[in-house]
């Protein structure tokens, strides 16, 4: 009968490997289901200041969707930017 000593180190790595797979996993779920995105994560998404993203809409780069107060962003049409070349 073989016996595995499991250490310190091995749960910790363990625990590690987890983590970084539920991050993923999450990550993933949460892109699929969100079709709407607002200001505030448009301008995380593409790493720009509120500035920017008022000329993108000024320039129709980006088109929005207004509800009330609230500014909602396809997150298809972010994503389309993002793979474009221009």
């Amino acid at each position: 009968m073989k016996v595995n000593i499991i250490t310190t180190e091995d749960l910790q790595e363990f625990k590690s490997e987890l983590l970084e797979d539920i991050k993923k996993l999450f990550k993933i779920k949460t892109s699929e289901q969100k079709l709407w995105l607002r200001s505030s994560e448009v301008k995380e998404l593409l790493k720009i200041s509120s500035g920017t993203l008022q000329t993108l809409r000024d320039k129709g780069t980006i088109s929005y969707t207004r509800v009330g107060a609230t500014l909602y962003y396809n997150y298809k049409d972010i994503e389309e930017l993002l793979n474009s070349d221009g």
